[in-house]
């Protein structure tokens, strides 16, 4: 009886899927490889290539092959414009700084993260089916390193924060205290558009839901200001779009989660308000942090003032920091715990992309990457309020991308995660540019155009 049956049962073809979507495995290992934790120091050491980094390049070199080939979709003249410009903008930023070999470094890496993996995104994610992978490797990312910073908080085995070491920093150690927070976040922002998303199954929704209720506690226990006004933002956005009763919906169930959590169980309640509080005195009462944070501000700005249209050159920041510092300025910040000793990090940066980018690579580089940004957020928005395509794939690029853009506003690229802003840019730019049939269902054409298919979909008969 039971070998009759099996002849009817279903069994999934592991070598036809495999040889479907094996260009999508440096994607998810670029993403699931910053599970593996990093030695001491190694989180913030400039010149680092990590796991995570070595598989983004592999992504690079796996979409260059598949060109070669003539199996990834051709770029339109728009799509080309919103990847590739940024290209110029940091040629430009390279060639004109003080020290172009400094400079070059940071031309390598803003290639990598803003231009290379974004595009080797668009060409190889196929489909909607392909999105949603991608995105799930978020979500599990996010899971792993939750739990292992709620570990953190519970044992006293955390970054060192008001003489306790308890906050939760997951693998990436006190020299990356916002790796965890970052990561924790672009789940939660996953998790909640999929809960949110029509068209999915309601299984699938409810694993969703039940995942970013989960993350809330991590996402606390990072004590990280910053991570939180972005994921606000950003599931505020996704749940808007997914419209006002389910908004509502997930509103209460967060809210009697944060009640419960910090209200109920008094999970770091007391340090939890004082963070809170904080981000309300950054005008009238701000701590050294947050002094810190204006004087690098003014001094981004004072060296944009100095070259407007060119800026110092990238990594140009750091040497020209105390030329246009005030003396407010400390001269780092207090890292520890979590497995390292006391270590003084000094502030290279101001802790705001955009102006790290205007006073590096001045009007010429702010207006070729944010301008490509403030294209994609449009195109991406509008084509969810239009219903095109699959809902649940723009949910979760729209949020993504919010999300980054609003963290961009009090932080900028650094650690090891800074290779998961590369993947997020170029989700959001297949939402945005891939044409709508090829969002919903198997298929691929030129961004942008609507033109007729740039590879062949089906490799064989295993793929029939």
């Amino acid at each position: 009886m039971s070998l009759a049956l099996s002849r009817y049962v279903p069994r999934p073809d592991v070598a036809g899927l495999l040889r479907r979507h094996w260009p999508l495995l440096p994607l998810a290992a670029t993403v699931l490889l910053l599970l593996a934790p990093l030695p001491a120091g190694d989180a913030t050491a400039s010149g680092k290539v990590g796991p995570a980094d070595a598989a983004s390049l592999l992504l690079v070199f796996v979409c260059a092959v598949q060109a070669l080939r003539g199996r990834v979709r051709t770029l339109s003249p728009l799509g080309v414009l919103v990847l590739g410009v940024p290209a110029v903008g940091l040629a430009v930023a390279t060639m004109t700084a003080g020290d172009p070999y400094v400079a070059l470094p940071g031309f390598v890496r803003y290639l990598q993260v803003f231009v290379l993996v974004p595009a080797a995104v668009v060409l190889l994610v196929r489909d909607a089916a392909e999105f949603r992978l991608a995105a799930g490797c978020f979500v599990v990312l996010a899971l792993v390193q939750g739990a292992v910073g709620v570990v953190q908080f519970a044992t006293h085995t955390g970054a060192s924060y008001q003489g306790e070491d308890i906050r939760a920093v997951g693998t990436f150690g006190p020299g990356d205290v916002m790796g965890m927070a970052t990561v924790v976040a672009y789940g939660l922002v996953v998790a909640t558009a999929a809960a949110l998303a029509p068209g999915l199954s309601g299984r699938v929704r409810r694993v969703a839901a039940g995942a970013a209720l989960s993350l809330v506690l991590p996402l606390v226990l990072s004590f990280s200001r910053g991570a939180w006004i972005a994921t606000a933002g950003a599931a505020v956005l996704v749940m808007v779009l997914s419209g006002i009763r389910r908004a509502l919906t997930v509103l209460v169930a967060l809210g009697a989660a944060g009640v419960v959590l910090v209200g109920g169980l008094g999970v770091g309640s007391e340090m939890v308000a004082e963070r809170l509080t904080s981000i309300t005195q950054v005008s009238s009462a701000p701590d050294q942090s947050v002094t810190d944070r204006y004087t690098m501000w003014a001094a981004a700005e004072s060296m944009w003032r100095e070259r407007p249209a060119v800026g110092v050159g990238l990594k140009g920041f750091p040497a020209n920091r105390d030329g246009h510092s005030s003396l407010g300025l400390s001269s780092g910040s207090d890292t520890g715990g979590a497995g390292q000793a006391y270590l003084r990090q000094p502030l290279l940066s101001p802790h705001n992309m955009y102006l790290l980018i205007l006073s590096e690579q001045g009007l010429i580089g702010l207006t070729a990457l944010v301008g490509g940004w403030a294209a994609l957020l449009v195109a991406g928005v509008r084509r969810v309020a239009a219903g095109a395509g699959a809902r649940d794939c723009g949910l979760i690029a729209t949020g993504l991308f919010v999300w980054q853009l609003t963290d961009f506003l009090y932080a900028d690229i650094g650690g090891p995660s800074t290779v998961l802003t590369g993947v997020i840019i170029g989700l959001a730019a297949w939402w945005a540019l891939v044409p709508p049939q090829d969002t919903g269902a198997i298929g691929s054409g030129a961004i942008g155009s609507g033109a007729a298919p740039g590879r062949r979909v089906h490799d064989g008969p295993a793929a029939r």
